[in-house]
């Protein structure tokens, strides 16, 4: 039996891995919130709901031993402080093997035009996300870092991949798509350790997302 811990389940992606993921009998889903009222109903059979925020150490230290893996969809502007509690947590209980997902953009990786309108509307916010990579990348953890396109609600799953010092490709990704690589880590933790991945669906340059 693998043990998932999820933090901040009430997500739009994370909903999409718990769907994924839902009624398995070899994965046990914990799934930590805010507000368990974001969830949709019913609980998935294999789903445990704890309400409660990742800077709470002490619920963090009790919650954490005992999974193989973390995964974490946060949001917020203090993204390097709830990294820095999840890192310890999971230092202190011995758990190795993180998903994190950050924000594309947060290495100036994003070329063109479109790298220009990016960093027009997010700079400042990307910042605390920039400091939470750099945690993560220097815990010892066995990481993976996530940074998505701008997202979208498409029902689709077609995504590609880059690399941590390659430049961003394309300017959008479904959520479906970005839950769909988290699932497979999920099913094979040993797939892309140590990585920091961009994803984006292919064939979608511009200037900006087609939606804005």
């Amino acid at each position: 039996m693998k043990k998932i811990l999820i933090l901040g389940a009430g997500g739009q992606v994370a909903q999409w891995v718990i769907r994924a993921l839902a009624g398995r009998d070899n994965i046990a889903l914990t799934l930590l919130l805010r507000n368990p009222g974001k969830l949709p109903t019913p609980v998935p059979s294999n789903g445990t709901v704890l309400a409660g925020d990742v800077l709470d150490q002490a619920l963090l230290r009790q919650t954490m031993p005992g999974h193989d893996l973390v995964y974490a969809n946060l949001v917020g502007d203090d993204m390097e402080d709830q990294a820095n509690s999840i890192i310890a947590a999971m230092q202190a209980s011995g758990v190795e093997r993180l998903i994190f997902v950050l924000s594309m953009g947060i290495y100036d990786e994003v070329p063109g035009k479109f790298g220009a309108w990016n960093n027009a509307r997010l700079a400042e916010h990307l910042k605390p996300f920039r400091r939470a990579a750099d945690a993560i990348e220097a815990s010892g953890l066995a990481y993976t870092i996530v940074r998505p396109a701008w997202m979208t609600d498409e029902d689709e799953v077609d995504y590609e991949l880059t690399t941590r010092h390659a430049p961003f490709k394309g300017t959008v990704v479904s959520r479906k798509s970005v839950a769909d690589l988290i699932a497979s880590i999920i099913d094979a933790p040993d797939l892309h350790p140590h990585a920091n991945l961009g994803v984006n669906k292919p064939n979608t340059d511009g200037d900006k997302p087609y939606f804005m």
